[in-house]
């Protein structure tokens, strides 16, 4: 495995007032920092428009459509990650309308790439927004890794200074997942280099 770092991308997937994704997000971030593999990039949704209109297919269908420029540093971040994590509550048993919107607007930029997933919401933890997403990236030829971090009744979990009460099962979780996240991305890394990736094989 290669000994340099991997660039890791963190999106926080919800733009909703007073949303508690930043707080789960900072945590995550100060885990993927402290595993010493990554260089780690917080992308967070709110600061990009994302229109839900989507332009029209050209005659021949071409997965890098024209964006609008305010998504033009978005657009880049995506790119620049070898592996991403997606840090999304659940909303009415799936996942916010702009995390699919970023989604949506982007193909190529998630090909080939891992994906690692930490959920929060009151009841399931995010486990049924993750479930679909698996979904959703496996359509864009991404690889989700098997384990990720959840945080059901969040709200009980992490005190008000943002930090959890008790971290131990968590950051075992968080651990896991990142030693996946570099193992798949650091292939897959290698893989685009020596071998750009093309759906057809």
């Amino acid at each position: 495995m290669p000994s340099e770092t991997l660039n890791l991308a963190v999106i926080i997937g919800s733009v909703r007032q007073e949303r508690f994704g930043p707080v789960v997000a900072n945590w995550f971030v100060e885990r993927a920092e402290r595993h010493g593999r990554f260089a780690v990039d917080l992308v967070d949704l709110a600061d990009t428009p994302l229109p839900l209109e989507l332009p029209p297919l050209p005659p021949v269908l071409e997965p890098d459509m024209a964006r609008p420029a305010e998504m033009a540093d978005l657009t880049r971040r995506i790119d620049a990650a070898d592996a991403i994590v997606v840090v999304t509550p659940d909303y009415n048993r799936s996942f916010p309308a702009s995390l699919k919107a970023a989604i949506d607007w982007h193909y190529t930029e998630w090909e080939a790439k891992a994906v690692g997933f930490v959920g929060y919401s009151g009841g399931s933890g995010g486990l049924l927004a993750i479930e679909q997403l698996r979904q959703v990236f496996g359509e864009l030829h991404a690889h989700t890794v098997r384990d990720y971090v959840s945080f059901p009744r969040y709200f009980e979990l992490f005190g008000p200074d943002g930090d959890l009460k008790e971290p131990e099962r968590h950051d075992a979780n968080a651990k896991a997942m990142l030693d996946q996240l570099l193992w798949w991305g650091s292939i897959l890394h290698d893989a685009r280099r020596d071998r750009p990736y093309t759906p057809e094989g």
